[in-house]
């Protein structure tokens, strides 16, 4: 039995291609200082991403609005859960200037779920990007949404307001859905993503693997993406942030993932991000192109 154990937890270390690079660089120090002192949340920080290091050193970092605890309990993720902090009505200006302040180009923003506000939050998601628009006009914005609880009238808001891309993750197979994040549902995630488009927005999701999919399954999802006209899809490695997260199922090599990139071209995505380390804000800058 405890050979057993020993064979099971070599084989679950993490192989040489999810290898990071420790955050260093006078340019991370300084996004790190500017993020600290104005007590801004950032996914980088919330949810363990493995890129921090990269992209902090490059100067770019994804915001996330509406607090640091999430009011829904995702088995993948590493953000607080619990009741829904107050909302803090100075956030959407902290944001911007700190977008202007980094001279981004291309910002990306996103937020915890808030299911107890009765607009999900869609209101604070437009002053946000209206004070961006406001402070750093010469920046372009990915939003990166939840579901709304399947609210449309608040998903509208988004639509009118008009990012300049929408993000909205469907973050699993359609077999797994429940199971990895059990407030959500898979196909109201197609249907945000389908409205959104309809309503003219350049639209993006992304999905995790190695929580036990088939490679079937894979290219299922992928389907079901271009079957709502999404433009841009990204697709990672899924790592478990802590013992009490879903367990990884496997590790997906370059080669597969690979694999999964050529499969998403051939259907017609115009960029696909397709690698181990990828996130849904990794290379975002790319994708507004």
């Amino acid at each position: 039995m405890a050979e057993q154990k020993e064979k099971k937890r070599v084989s679950f270390k993490k192989p040489k291609w999810l290898r990071v690079k420790l955050p260093i660089g006078e340019e991370y120090k300084k996004v790190r200082k500017l993020v600290d002192d104005n007590n801004l949340n950032t996914i980088c920080q919330s949810g363990n991403c493995p890129n921090m290091g990269e992209c902090w050193g490059a100067g770019t970092a994804t915001f996330m609005i509406l607090g640091n605890v999430c009011t829904r309990s995702c088995g993948f993720c590493a953000v607080k859960t619990g009741k829904g902090e107050e909302l803090d009505e100075w956030e959407p200006v902290k944001v911007a200037k700190s977008i202007k302040t980094m001279e981004v180009k291309h910002a990306v923003i996103t937020s915890v779920d808030r299911d107890d506000l009765l607009d999900g939050g869609a209101d604070h998601w437009v002053k946000t990007v209206q004070a961006v628009r406001r402070i750093s006009p010469g920046t372009t914005m990915e939003t990166l949404i939840g579901d709304f609880r399947g609210k449309w009238d608040d998903l509208q808001k988004i639509i009118d307001v008009a990012p300049e891309v929408v993000s909205h993750n469907i973050e699993t197979v359609r077999r797994l859905s429940r199971q990895v994040r059990k407030q959500a549902k898979y196909d109201r995630s197609l249907e945000v993503l389908l409205r959104l488009k309809k309503g003219g927005m350049r639209t993006k999701s992304g999905f995790m693997v190695g929580l036990g999919e088939t490679e079937q399954e894979v290219f299922e999802t992928i389907d079901d993406l271009a079957s709502v006209k999404v433009e841009t899809v990204t697709i990672g490695q899924y790592l478990q942030p802590t013992p009490k997260h879903l367990e990884i199922v496997n590790f997906v090599t370059p080669e597969k993932f690979e694999e999964y990139r050529q499969y998403a071209l051939s259907k017609g995505f115009r960029h696909v991000e397709s690698s181990p380390l990828v996130r849904s804000s990794y290379h975002a800058e790319k994708h507004i192109h």
